[in-house]
């Protein structure tokens, strides 16, 4: 039984084995943003943060999460408010446009500083909306806001529609 059991173990092992042919090196990254990605590791920033606080009607900000996805929590007169910006190097509008027609989301076509750009807003959620527009160096960037339900806010599309100008100011 144990040589059964041992054998079944090695024709499995060899099995689920793979041999990678070529010489192994270690990945490397100066953190530059150099190549096809310029602005990589650096995309959270294209807005100041006191920026965003001041286009939402905050005055005070908090960094979230930094990557492809960077979040902020705005305090101010209105309550919290979420802030989210995303740069997807290889996406598109058309992709996105797909996406929150999925979720059911109402999506217009606009233009921001020249480029199309799509803005979507959730069902039944007059308090949050996003703009999606072609990136500065290439795939999409997207803003959401989204304001505390009844906080007497302004209008969360034109405030995702200030950030995505000042965006594109900055990438000129």
């Amino acid at each position: 039984m144990k040589r059964a059991s041992i054998l079944a173990a090695a024709l499995l092992l060899a099995g689920c084995s793979t041999t990678v042919q070529g010489t192994p090196r270690a990945a490397s990254f100066d953190g530059s943003g150099g190549g096809d990605l310029p602005n990589l590791l650096t995309e959270c920033d294209w807005v100041l943060d006191d920026q965003i606080a001041a286009t939402v009607g905050g005055d005070a900000i908090a960094r979230g999460f930094f990557g492809a996805i960077c979040r902020w929590d705005v305090s101010g007169p209105n309550g919290i408010v979420k802030v989210t910006s995303n740069w997807f190097e290889n996406g598109s509008l058309a992709t996105e446009r797909e996406t929150n027609e999925k979720m059911m989301y109402s999506v217009t076509d606009i233009s921001v500083k020249g480029r199309n750009a799509i803005r979507s807003q959730p069902p039944k959620d007059p308090d949050s909306c996003g703009v999606t527009a072609g990136g500065p160096d290439a795939g999409i960037v997207g803003w959401w806001v989204q304001y505390l339900p009844g906080s007497g806010h302004p209008d969360p599309c034109t405030a995702a529609t200030e950030l995505m100008e000042l965006t594109l100011d900055l990438s000129q």
